[in-house]
C-alpha cells in the first residue's frame, strides 16, 4: 500500500460500489474500503495523526476510472 490524498480516499468512500468498515481500538481507528471483497484503501487515525493508503492501482477504482460502466 502507498500513501494517497485525502480527496482520493473520500471519493472511494463515497462511491456506492464500494463498502467500508470501521475498527476502533483505543486511540487507533482504521477505516477500510472494499470493492468486491478486495481491500482497496484504508485510513489510519492514531491520536492526531491521519494517514491514507491505497493499494497499487487504486486509481482504477476512483469514480471516472477505467472500470466505469
Amino acid at each position: 500500500m502507498k500513501l494517497i490524498m485525502r480527496s482520493e480516499f473520500d471519493s472511494l468512500r463515497l462511491d456506492d460500489r464500494n463498502e467500508y468498515e470501521v475498527d476502533k481500538n483505543g486511540d487507533t481507528q482504521v477505516v477500510k474500503i472494499y470493492r468486491d471483497g478486495k481491500l482497496i484503501a484504508k485510513k489510519k487515525t492514531q491520536k492526531k495523526s491521519v494517514r491514507y493508503f491505497g493499494v497499487s492501482g487504486y486509481e482504477q477504482y476512483l469514480p471516472g476510472g477505467s472500470d466505469e460502466v
